[in-house]
């Protein structure tokens, strides 16, 4: 497929970042300079332009964004694989209304992409399921997603 570049989410995939989901994040580790990985599931389009997102504030993401702001967000959904540059800062060391120690990053998009090779499509999306108490899940992840929503 022709990449397609936009500086904002599509209406579909704002659509699919108004609920939890599963994103991966590439930012440049502050030690070695190296590409670095991480998965994520607390991530919200708070608009077409910006998309925030939670994670312990022990993480060594914050300390890899704090040196180099760049980031990647990688998002598998509405039948391709997309690639989202943008600026990320720490909108928030600690969020408040959730029991854990959770920061929240904001990501100001600056391209949208889709990367998905020639001649294909995703037919089956990423699925994940959370392997501790499934009560205890449902109420951290309706508190994160609240806060990320609330945010100004």
């Amino acid at each position: 497929m022709a990449e397609t570049v936009s500086q904002t989410l599509s209406e579909e995939l704002f659509g699919l970042l108004q609920q939890e989901r599963f994103i991966t994040l590439n930012t440049i580790d502050h030690e070695s300079g190296a590409p670095s990985l991480s998965s994520l599931s607390w991530t919200f389009a708070a608009s077409p332009q910006v998309i925030r997102f939670a994670v312990d504030n022990r993480s060594r993401i914050l300390t890899n964004i704090a040196k180099q702001p760049q980031v990647v967000l990688h998002l598998i959904g509405a039948g391709s694989s997309y690639a989202i540059n943008g600026r990320a800062v720490l909108k928030s060391e600690r969020m408040e209304e959730v029991p854990l120690k959770l920061a929240m990053v904001e990501v100001t998009i600056e391209a949208v992409r889709d990367v998905m090779f020639y001649g294909s499509r995703i037919s089956v999306e990423p699925q994940y399921e959370k392997t501790y108490d499934k009560n205890a899940a449902a109420k951290l992840d309706n508190q994160v997603m609240t806060a990320l929503r609330k945010a100004e």
